[in-house]
């Protein structure tokens, strides 16, 4: 399938020839959206591989195999038939030692309730371990706006750490907690059990015989890992050392905003000019310095909007692609970008990312309709800023060579589009 012919370069917009760097400080640009773009700056590739696989380890195989080669790792969890909590847990580590964000091509496409829910909910919780999702827009585009209140919550509730301490009057002296009886044998003999009648009030006595609630704590040690919680039983003294039934409970709960921010990196310090000049000094000396000084991701989620397909006879017509960005400029602070088969950044505005499936080197399509392209057609003359390759790369006897082999090509199209020298 021949790639769209990119205009010339008098009616260029601004992004086709602008270096990732600098679009990544372009004002107006979302925290992840520019995160994204100094990842891929840094790294030096633009390179996007899809696993499309149905177990954990061959999920996470293919995530250690082509992890240093690229900026993003495109999964389908629906059809990982043991995936799980330690799946995504196991493969964000692998993702923050390797330097990739993690997409989950889960392709939204019904009301906004429905996809809230199938978002946050349900056994993959999406919205806690991948950065960035995709959706279509023929529902309208309140889509959108459910999945960003979706996602708002979610960090919101990230961000929210609760805080209980319990507190008691002071026994008089001698008459504190009883020291564990040891038995013949030296061994110390198990805590009593829980009697009936052992109740903990707040602030005042609790007449009602019911069961201690579990205290929730947030858990926020795990970045990408969102609205973590974990329950701790609290125990009563045993029936000969119950001495009263009043406790206090105070709770605080504490609300922090710094991990929805960017983390520090060269760029942010510095005047433009400087800090461009400094990453791109710190990537010709060493990337994983570069990679190093970029910090973690922001503790926020992204959107991918399906405005074009590569597979044959698709629907998804010009006047779809063009509602696509009409939905996409009224939350730029949400959407980064598009699935599609060119740049489509028209207005002086416009700033967004285009991903381009269906790439392959030496192939021309399957029996199921897929059209591929290569990379130089895609990144240079489409204009589109990532490329998304499947089968070309898992599916390679060699998956390290194969992922290095589309970076190196997809990153000189990029260089020669953008005018930069070869390093």
């Amino acid at each position: 399938m021949p790639a769209p012919t990119m205009p010339t370069n008098g009616s260029r917009h601004s992004s086709l020839t602008q270096t990732y760097q600098e679009r990544a400080s372009v004002s107006g640009t979302s925290a992840l959206a520019s995160y994204f773009l100094r990842l891929i700056a840094a790294k030096k590739t633009n390179l996007c591989v899809s696993a499309d696989v149905s177990t954990t380890r061959e999920l996470l195989q293919i995530a250690e195999e082509v992890g240093d080669h690229i900026c993003l790792l495109k999964t389908h969890a629906d059809i990982i038939h043991d995936f799980g909590g330690k799946t995504f847990q196991d493969l964000q580590a692998i993702a923050k030692r390797k330097g990739f964000l993690i997409f989950e091509d889960r392709k939204f496409g019904d009301i906004g309730n429905t996809v809230q829910l199938q978002y946050t909910s349900g056994p993959l919780q999406i919205v806690r371990w991948a950065n960035i999702v995709n959706a279509h827009i023929f529902p309208g585009p309140a889509i959108v706006t459910a999945l960003a209140n979706a996602a708002d919550d979610a960090v919101t509730a990230y961000n929210t750490s609760v805080e209980t301490q319990i507190t008691g009057p002071e026994l008089p002296d001698g008459e504190g907690e009883a020291e564990p009886e040891e038995a013949e044998d030296g061994l110390q003999t198990p805590e009593p059990e829980e009697q009936d009648g052992d109740r903990l009030s707040s602030d005042e006595e609790d007449d009602d015989e019911s069961e201690d609630e579990p205290v929730t704590y947030s858990d926020d040690d795990q970045v990408g890992d969102l609205a973590r919680t974990t329950s701790r039983r609290l125990s009563s003294p045993s029936e000969m050392e119950r001495k009263f039934s009043v406790v206090s409970v105070s709770t605080t709960i504490s609300t922090k905003t710094e991990h929805i921010s960017p983390q520090p990196t060269p760029v942010h310090h510095r005047g433009f000019s400087e800090g461009l000049n400094y990453l791109a000094a710190s990537e010709q000396v060493d990337p994983q310095k570069a990679l190093q000084n970029l910090g973690e991701p922001p503790m926020a989620r992204g959107l991918l909007l399906l405005a074009q397909m590569s597979s044959a006879g698709n629907l998804m017509d010009e006047s779809y692609a063009s509602k696509c960005v009409d939905a996409a400029r009224l939350r730029p602070d949400f959407v980064l970008g598009f699935i599609a088969q060119r740049s489509l950044n028209s207005q002086p505005g416009d700033n967004f990312i285009t991903m381009t499936p269906g790439v392959q080197i030496g192939a021309k399509g399957d029996e199921l309709g897929q059209q591929y392209n290569t990379p130089e057609a895609v990144i240079g003359a489409a204009g589109s800023d990532v490329i998304i390759v499947g089968r070309g790369i898992y599916g390679a006897q060699d998956r390290r060579q194969a992922a290095a082999e589309y970076r190196d090509r997809a990153w000189r199209a990029y260089e020669e589009r953008v005018g930069l020298g070869r390093a």
